[in-house]
């Protein structure tokens, strides 16, 4: 009978195991990308982010409104975590009225590391960020 007790205890330590991995990988794929914005020039109205263009080169005649940039840290996919700071440079732009975003700068940064400890035994990785940094433009001629 003491055998089946420890069976029941084994159960149990694995159901937690797995919520705690189920949990953790939530929250590494949903992870949110966070921007800010230093203002430089005029602000102008809020639009779309939709309606906010990239530009890796300047166009021929622009504004600058401000700075912006935007972090978020690495899922399971390189180009969605990459396509969801974008999204929030875009967003950052459109708040302050910017129809450009004139792309300065990204990358990718070590953030440290995430570990738990589960039946004495540690379980780590090694967590990355992508970045990215650009003008918030009103674009006056391409």
């Amino acid at each position: 009978m003491k055998q089946f007790g420890n069976l029941q205890d084994s159960k149990q330590k694995n159901r937690v195991f797995n919520t705690i991995i189920v949990i953790f990988f939530c929250v590494v794929l949903y992870s949110c990308a966070v921007g800010s914005s230093i203002i430089t020039g005029n602000v102008r109205p809020a639009i779309s982010e939709n309606e906010v263009k990239i530009y890796i080169e300047s166009p021929t005649k622009y504004e600058t409104i401000g700075i912006v940039e935007a972090s978020c840290d690495v899922g399971f996919s390189n180009q969605a975590t990459q396509d969801r700071v974008i999204k929030k440079l875009k967003s950052q732009a459109a708040k302050i009225g910017s129809n450009g975003l004139l792309l300065t700068n990204t990358g990718s940064q070590s953030s440290g590391m995430t570990g738990f400890y589960v039946n004495g035994v540690f379980f780590s990785t090694a967590s990355r960020k992508i970045t990215a940094q650009g003008k918030a433009i009103f674009v006056i001629q391409e």
